[in-house]
């Protein structure tokens, strides 16, 4: 028994490290500007999976296609094993899941929240004792598997919303959304009739005067672009001393990556996004490795354009899950082909193995006219 035990523990600690070398290389292919800006347009379309989930499923689609197991170059949604049978749906023999990397949950209680010494962790059908606030922790990652509906034959599921503008349009009600979400957080917006007005800028965020400015002579779409910009640095940063130590670039960059974000959650053109090569900010933070500050850069922008995607009443692209699909629902542990029935529901890895540390908040630089950042 301990035998089989340590076996078990030894697969799932070779199939995390397989994950983890794969979740590496595909961050590393991040070289180019072009090549960033791609991988968060396709995040949007999945922005419900963490970045590093986003990346995993990517290149192993990529490389499904590669081989013809699929007929498109891109997913369009994904889910397990079992929530595709709720679809009436069979993932079909010779396909492969995508691996990626679930959360392992742990169920804490203390007598004191304020206390972060006082919480302990309860044993498998423990109850808490009186008085005792329990509260649920991630404590690690296991390997799980999803597909794509392209690898699933039965019943039709609906199709995810796809909004559609002509060139220079702004989507319906984004203008006013994000406005409002600007001035929830303590600003005002102002247009102004030409780049002369904000030092030669699309837009600019003033934190003393907490006024956050766009010019009039662009099309709506640029105009609109420019405000979700202007929001990434509202919600995102600020100009005091702790984040000035930073270099101002990885601001720029979590800014228009927020804003590529939520226009292409709105079916906007992302191809005009100016982003500098990954290289050029991720060697910027001395005490973090490039890999690391790209994967904590782009989980931090997903969930900030998640928070304002989230507040808004607009028609957006689906979010890779099937529609009608509970993510949140707990779910019985997939069954995966090939996988011995011994190893199912086996986590557990600390979940440092793919930390996703916040990068430090830097200080909000101004876009010069005809440059996004």
């Amino acid at each position: 028994m301990a035998t089989t035990r340590k076996q078990t523990q030894a697969t799932r600690e070779a199939k995390l490290d397989e994950l983890h070398e794969r979740l590496t290389g595909a961050v590393e292919r991040l070289v180019s500007g072009e090549d960033w800006a791609r991988a968060l347009a396709f995040a949007a379309r999945f922005r419900t999976r963490s970045f590093s989930n986003t990346l995993l499923i990517w290149t192993q689609h990529q490389a499904a296609f590669e081989t013809g197991l699929v007929p498109d170059p891109f997913p369009s949604c994904v889910a397990g094993y079992r929530q595709w049978q709720q679809f009436g749906r069979q993932v079909e023999k010779g396909q492969p899941g995508y691996q990626i990397l679930a959360p392992v949950t742990g169920r804490f209680a203390s007598a004191n929240t304020s206390d972060v010494d006082s919480w302990r962790r309860l044993g498998k059908g423990e109850k808490p004792r009186a008085g005792e606030v329990v509260r649920t922790r991630m404590v690690g990652v296991r390997p799980a598997y999803v597909w794509d509906v392209s690898q699933t034959a039965g019943d039709p599921i609906p199709e995810p919303p796809a909004p559609k503008l002509l060139e220079g349009e702004a989507p319906v009600g984004l203008w006013d959304g994000l406005a409002g979400q600007v001035e929830a957080a303590g600003f005002s917006v102002v247009r102004v009739p030409h780049e002369g007005m904000i030092r030669g800028a699309n837009g600019m965020t003033d934190y003393t005067a907490n006024t956050v400015a766009v010019r009039e002579n662009m099309d709506p779409a640029a105009q609109v672009k420019t405000l979700a910009h202007e929001l990434g640095h509202v919600l995102l940063h600020g100009p005091d001393a702790e984040e000035a130590r930073q270099h101002r670039g990885i601001g720029e960059v979590e800014a228009e990556s927020v804003a590529l974000m939520v226009g292409a959650a709105h079916g906007m053109d992302t191809s005009g996004y100016t982003i500098p090569y990954v290289s050029t900010w991720a060697a910027r933070v001395d005490d973090k490795e490039p890999v690391e500050v790209v994967k904590a850069t782009g989980e931090r922008v997903r969930k900030t354009a998640l928070a304002i995607l989230d507040q808004l009443d607009t028609a957006q692209v689906g979010d890779g899950t099937p529609p009608g699909l509970d993510r949140e629902k707990p779910q019985r542990s997939e069954p995966q082909r090939g996988e011995p029935a011994h190893e199912r529901n086996t986590p557990r890895r600390p979940a440092a193995l793919v930390p996703e540390p916040g990068v430090r908040p830097v200080r909000v630089s101004v876009a010069p006219a005809g440059r996004e950042l």
